[in-house]
């Protein structure tokens, strides 16, 4: 990667999408967060599309009455919400119609690596990101970047040009609209949460 950080960005066009397209075309993509501690870089390689209004296993659908004012946003904006009781997931605002966005399932560890470890507690590389809950806390990703604008400076997300082959799957840990092929990885990369 190299080049300036504004003609690396994916634009807000990038996201302003079909939520199932952006959901496969982020994978490969660059997860860039400059933090106090260092820059962290890591390559997605993992998402699930949550398509809203219709979709039952969106947040979107669920909470109709009480929608999180960071779907609300244009695409390209974070939605970061706390599960599970400890687990942040971080999400991206894509669609074409309403509520519609990509949680971000695992990462391949680029830079920042050491920094990581530390948050994370490990030093098993192969299990630093590859979870939601995992790569929030390696990246501390939390409340804070709940409905930031991932075209701006500390948060986004860098284009790249690898070649791979996507493998589609259900989506995981839904009791509603788990049938839907929803779910993208990289083909037999190790940092993928479930195979």
């Amino acid at each position: 990667m190299r080049g300036n950080d504004n003609n690396m960005k994916l634009s807000r066009k990038f996201y302003s999408r079909d939520t199932k397209i952006v959901a496969k075309e982020l994978l490969g993509r660059i997860l860039v967060h400059k933090t106090k501690e260092g820059i962290l870089k890591g390559k997605i390689v993992e998402t699930e599309a949550y398509l809203g209004l219709n979709d039952p296993g969106a947040i979107g659908f669920r909470k109709v009455k009480k929608i999180p004012i960071s779907l609300l946003k244009p695409p390209g904006h974070a939605f970061v919400y706390f599960t599970y009781g400890n687990h942040w997931m971080f999400n991206i605002v894509a669609k074409k119609g309403l509520l519609g966005a990509v949680l971000i399932r695992a990462l391949e560890p680029l830079e920042g690596i050491e920094i990581m470890k530390k948050r994370r507690g490990t030093n098993e590389i192969s299990s630093l990101t590859n979870g939601p809950g995992k790569l929030t806390r390696a990246f501390g990703i939390d409340k804070r970047y709940d409905g930031y604008d991932l075209i701006k400076a500390i948060l986004f997300i860098e284009k790249s040009n690898e070649k791979f082959e996507i493998v589609k799957t259900t989506r995981i840990g839904l009791s509603k609209g788990k049938g839907k092929i929803l779910r993208f990885y990289i083909k037999d990369n190790r940092f993928v949460s479930i195979k």
